[in-house]
Protein backbone atom coordinates (compact mmCIF):
# COMPACT_ATOMS: atom_id res chain seq x y z
CA UNK A 1 0.00 0.00 0.00
CA UNK A 2 1.39 3.48 -0.88
CA UNK A 3 -1.30 4.98 1.57
CA UNK A 4 0.34 4.55 4.87
CA UNK A 5 0.41 6.50 8.41
CA UNK A 6 3.65 7.97 7.48
CA UNK A 7 2.24 9.95 4.58
CA UNK A 8 -0.63 11.04 7.15
CA UNK A 9 1.81 11.98 9.82
CA UNK A 10 4.13 14.43 7.16
CA UNK A 11 1.06 16.25 6.69
CA UNK A 12 0.18 16.80 10.26
CA UNK A 13 3.81 17.76 10.89
CA UNK A 14 3.41 20.09 8.29
CA UNK A 15 0.40 21.28 9.96
CA UNK A 16 2.04 21.50 12.88
CA UNK A 17 5.00 23.40 11.69
CA UNK A 18 2.78 25.85 9.54
CA UNK A 19 0.48 27.07 12.09
CA UNK A 20 0.16 27.26 15.95
CA UNK A 21 -2.08 24.46 17.69
CA UNK A 22 -4.78 26.82 18.84
CA UNK A 23 -5.18 28.11 14.89
CA UNK A 24 -7.27 26.27 12.54
CA UNK A 25 -4.74 24.88 9.69
CA UNK A 26 -4.57 22.27 7.26
CA UNK A 27 -1.59 20.20 5.16
CA UNK A 28 -1.45 17.80 2.45
CA UNK A 29 1.18 14.96 1.33
CA UNK A 30 1.40 12.64 -1.65
CA UNK A 31 3.25 10.16 -2.09
CA UNK A 32 5.59 9.74 -5.22
CA UNK A 33 6.03 6.40 -7.24
CA UNK A 34 9.87 6.15 -6.15
CA UNK A 35 9.00 6.62 -2.54
CA UNK A 36 9.33 10.03 -1.65
CA UNK A 37 7.24 12.31 -0.03
CA UNK A 38 5.93 16.40 -1.43
CA UNK A 39 4.02 18.22 1.60
CA UNK A 40 2.12 21.59 0.72
CA UNK A 41 -0.50 24.08 2.65
CA UNK A 42 -3.21 25.78 1.52
CA UNK A 43 -3.16 30.01 0.95
CA UNK A 44 -4.80 31.86 3.49
CA UNK A 45 -6.13 34.75 1.53
CA UNK A 46 -8.68 37.41 2.70
CA UNK A 47 -10.38 36.86 -0.24
CA UNK A 48 -11.36 33.19 -0.52
CA UNK A 49 -11.98 32.81 -4.38
CA UNK A 50 -7.68 33.08 -4.63
CA UNK A 51 -7.41 30.12 -2.37
CA UNK A 52 -6.56 26.69 -2.82
CA UNK A 53 -6.41 23.19 -1.63
CA UNK A 54 -3.73 22.14 0.38
CA UNK A 55 -3.30 19.25 -1.91
CA UNK A 56 -2.31 21.83 -5.02
CA UNK A 57 0.91 23.15 -4.00
CA UNK A 58 2.21 19.15 -3.75
CA UNK A 59 0.50 18.19 -6.79
CA UNK A 60 2.57 20.98 -8.99
CA UNK A 61 5.67 20.42 -7.34
CA UNK A 62 5.23 16.17 -8.65
CA UNK A 63 3.64 17.62 -12.15
CA UNK A 64 6.77 20.20 -12.72
CA UNK A 65 9.27 17.58 -11.88
CA UNK A 66 7.76 15.14 -14.16
CA UNK A 67 7.09 12.25 -11.03
CA UNK A 68 4.15 10.25 -10.45
CA UNK A 69 1.65 10.60 -7.85
CA UNK A 70 0.39 7.13 -6.44
CA UNK A 71 -1.42 8.42 -2.97
CA UNK A 72 -2.32 11.85 -1.44
CA UNK A 73 -3.70 12.81 2.05
CA UNK A 74 -5.32 15.94 3.32
CA UNK A 75 -5.43 16.76 7.20
CA UNK A 76 -7.05 19.56 8.60
CA UNK A 77 -7.10 20.99 12.45
CA UNK A 78 -10.68 20.85 14.36
CA UNK A 79 -10.03 23.00 17.31
CA UNK A 80 -14.09 23.14 18.57
CA UNK A 81 -13.65 19.04 18.83
CA UNK A 82 -9.37 19.10 19.62
CA UNK A 83 -8.94 16.53 17.28
CA UNK A 84 -7.69 16.28 13.16
CA UNK A 85 -9.55 15.09 10.41
CA UNK A 86 -8.88 13.49 7.16
CA UNK A 87 -10.33 15.24 4.61
CA UNK A 88 -11.06 13.25 1.31
CA UNK A 89 -10.01 14.99 -2.04
CA UNK A 90 -12.49 17.78 -3.06
CA UNK A 91 -13.94 17.41 -6.88
CA UNK A 92 -11.22 19.91 -7.64
CA UNK A 93 -8.86 17.77 -6.53
CA UNK A 94 -9.87 14.34 -7.72
CA UNK A 95 -9.69 16.06 -11.32
CA UNK A 96 -6.26 17.15 -10.99
CA UNK A 97 -5.49 13.88 -9.36
CA UNK A 98 -7.23 11.85 -12.57
CA UNK A 99 -3.64 12.50 -14.43
CA UNK A 100 -2.00 9.81 -12.48
CA UNK A 101 -4.52 7.33 -12.92
CA UNK A 102 -7.28 5.38 -11.64
CA UNK A 103 -5.06 3.81 -8.71
CA UNK A 104 -3.97 6.74 -6.83
CA UNK A 105 -5.00 5.79 -3.38
CA UNK A 106 -6.58 8.79 -1.17
CA UNK A 107 -7.09 8.97 2.79
CA UNK A 108 -10.76 8.80 3.19
CA UNK A 109 -12.31 9.30 6.58
CA UNK A 110 -13.51 5.78 8.81
CA UNK A 111 -17.66 6.36 8.43
CA UNK A 112 -17.55 5.67 12.15
CA UNK A 113 -14.55 7.50 13.22
CA UNK A 114 -13.82 10.94 11.07
CA UNK A 115 -9.91 10.61 12.92
CA UNK A 116 -9.53 7.55 11.40
CA UNK A 117 -8.40 6.86 7.83
CA UNK A 118 -8.47 4.42 5.44
CA UNK A 119 -7.37 4.21 1.68
CA UNK A 120 -9.40 4.37 -1.23
CA UNK A 121 -8.30 4.52 -4.68
CA UNK A 122 -9.39 7.36 -7.01
CA UNK A 123 -11.17 5.10 -9.15
CA UNK A 124 -13.91 3.87 -5.74
CA UNK A 125 -14.17 7.52 -4.95
CA UNK A 126 -15.21 9.02 -8.67
CA UNK A 127 -16.47 5.77 -10.29
CA UNK A 128 -18.00 7.73 -12.84
CA UNK A 129 -15.26 9.57 -13.42
CA UNK A 130 -16.32 11.96 -16.34
CA UNK A 131 -13.17 11.81 -18.45
CA UNK A 132 -14.34 8.38 -19.54
CA UNK A 133 -16.66 9.31 -21.66
CA UNK A 134 -14.10 10.47 -23.74
CA UNK A 135 -11.65 7.95 -24.00
CA UNK A 136 -13.80 5.07 -25.07
CA UNK A 137 -15.19 4.05 -21.53
CA UNK A 138 -11.60 3.52 -20.24
CA UNK A 139 -9.92 5.60 -17.87
CA UNK A 140 -7.94 8.61 -19.75
CA UNK A 141 -4.35 8.28 -20.03
CA UNK A 142 -1.91 11.00 -19.53
CA UNK A 143 -1.43 11.95 -23.02
CA UNK A 144 -5.24 11.86 -23.50
CA UNK A 145 -5.35 14.31 -20.36
CA UNK A 146 -3.08 16.66 -21.94
CA UNK A 147 -5.14 16.99 -25.38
Amino acid sequence: MNLDQALIDAAVDLMDRRWRLDEPGGAAAIRLADGGILTSVGLDNLHGSVALCQETGAFIQAYTQDRAVVASACVCRDLEHHRILILPPCGVCQERLALWGPSVEVAVPQEDDPTGWEARTLAEVNPYYWGRQFADGQWPSGIQHAE
